[in-house]
């Protein structure tokens, strides 16, 4: 039965059900899509093959099993959102999660469990025991206190699935996905368009919600934010840098910690301002100076920003599978939602400008 994934597949494209029946032609009505979702009625092969084509899925993807169901899920939201952009997003989630479980199934690799902390959740009564919760995640992942190079393929190590798309109202979202009788897996989904350093921070944040456990009198959200902070900028690798106490701080030096620690410089003053390295008053003049460069306003753009990080680890998976003849180019080429001519430049063309090939 197709119902589900239909109903999946619609969302994930944004589609209201005229929305669709448009977009198919209107080879059937919107009211006959309704009763294939519900599961009330079966489309026959011409009008499957145009639902297929219409949401940019396989016909084999409406009709496969098992399909992933998105459980606990919670978004942190810039600002009020309407159910269908909630839905649309659900429905990217779990379309890019099936995928990615597909080709570990493939391969036969586990895709269950992540590797929480020994002590989590750590119990929160005080925001500033996030710092506590921090320190003691960093050991559990032998981390020591050097920066962090790259977020994303540390969670992807760890079994935290990490998905990137566009958001607009949203800055990210943590759920558990389950898919048929398996197990459930974690993931995390930040903002495709965000800079680098927001994504980072975003990561950290969720990371902070999956991990701690905070006092209904505590602040949940100021507690990830600290968390963040702490597991991004320890203070004993803040404290080697900078001293313990400042009074005056150079932009380039600003912007210079911003580099090492991947953050933006707004992150670093507050978590400066929270160890007491820089004085409130110091710290009053710089978001004074963020907000006059219109750093605090989107598209939140600083000097020396970069492109996000992405996980490359399914497109890795997928050239594997391909070496070791576990699937077909096609097959390929749809897990990984691009053209097979895109597949075989990808796979026979040297990298170029960052780009991701194959030898």
């Amino acid at each position: 039965m197709i119902g589900r994934r239909l109903k999946v597949a619609r969302a994930a494209a944004g589609l209201s059900l005229r929305g669709l029946e448009a977009r198919i032609g209107g080879r059937v009505t919107a009211q006959a899509i309704s009763k294939y979702e519900r599961d009330d009625s079966v489309p026959g092969s011409g009008v499957l093959i145009a639902l297929a084509d219409a949401l940019g899925v396989s016909v084999d993807y409406l009709t496969g099993d098992p399909e992933v169901v998105l459980e606990g899920i919670e978004f942190r939201k810039k600002r009020i959102t309407s159910r269908r952009e909630e839905a649309q997003v659900q429905g990217q989630v779990a379309h890019l999660l099936e995928r990615y479980l597909t080709i570990e199934t493939l391969l036969g690799l586990p895709s269950v469990e992540w590797d929480r902390p020994r002590e989590a959740p750590y119990p929160i009564h005080d925001v500033q025991e996030a710092e506590y919760a921090a320190r003691g995640l960093r050991m559990d992942w032998k981390l020591g206190i050097d920066p962090i190079p790259n977020v994303v393929e540390l969670f992807e190590g760890r079994g935290i699935k990490v998905l990137s798309i566009d958001l607009t109202n949203i800055d990210g979202l943590t759920a558990r996905a389950r898919r048929g009788t398996e197990g459930f897996v974690s993931v995390i989904v930040v903002n495709r368009t965000a800079w680098r350093e927001r994504q980072r921070f975003t990561l950290a944040h969720e990371l902070g919600h999956m991990v701690l456990q905070v006092a209904s009198n505590v602040d949940a959200e100021k507690t990830a934010h600290r968390f963040a902070g702490a597991f991004l900028m320890p203070a004993e690798a803040l404290w080697a840098e900078m001293g313990a106490h400042r009074r005056s701080i150079g932009w380039s030096e600003l912007f210079d910690l911003k580099r090492l620690f991947g953050v933006s410089v707004q992150a670093l003053t507050v978590r400066c301002r929270d160890l007491g390295i820089l004085d409130a008053p110091l710290c009053q003049r710089l978001f004074r100076d963020f907000n006059r460069f219109g750093w605090r306003s989107p598209p939140y753009r600083e000097p020396f920003a970069e492109p996000g990080e992405e996980t490359r680890r399914l497109e890795r998976l997928c050239f594997r599978a391909l070496a070791e003849d576990a699937i077909s180019e096609a097959r390929a080429a749809e897990l990984l939602g691009m053209p097979v001519r895109d597949l075989h430049r990808l796979m026979e063309e040297p990298p170029d400008n960052g780009s991701t090939g194959a030898v």
